[in-house]
């Protein structure tokens, strides 16, 4: 599997055999933003259930697990131990101590790496390297 977007993983079913166990509502990030640490998944009994992403295998047209007991039920212990890319995404973003737009997506690498962020500004969608970057969410009103 080459590269994907953030935005794009939740679009992929997961599966274990071609059998259709649910699909990710959200993907989990570590503190600093560097790494995907794993998947909240909408299972089709309605429950959420957290997916790590080591142990997940990323393909083409879904999302493969070789057990449906690696979907984990305590979801609320790994988001508090965590950043959620819907809460991160429209966060402003800081690079250098200067913001550089607004987070738009994330580009995913095979490992779970995030290899850029998609920042966008003045109408127009710039990579950003993650390294050094803040981002920020707007304080709740």
């Amino acid at each position: 599997m080459a590269s994907k977007s953030g935005i794009g993983l939740l679009q992929l079913p997961v599966e274990l055999e071609s059998i259709r166990l649910g699909r990710p509502v959200d993907l989990l990030l570590d503190a600093k933003v560097r790494r995907v640490l794993g998947f909240v998944v909408l299972c089709g009994d309605d429950s959420l259930r957290f997916l790590a992403h080591a142990a997940a295998e990323v393909q083409e047209g879904a999302i493969t697990v070789p057990s449906a007991l690696l979907l984990l039920e305590d979801v609320e212990f790994y988001r508090a131990r965590s950043g959620s890319l819907r809460a991160l995404l429209g966060a402003s973003v800081a690079a250098n101590g200067r913001e550089v737009g607004v987070l738009h997506d994330v580009v995913v690498g095979r490992d779970g790496s995030l290899e850029s962020l998609l920042v966008a500004r003045e109408g127009a969608v710039h990579e950003v390297e993650p390294a050094g970057v803040r981002i920020e969410l707007a304080p709740a009103a």
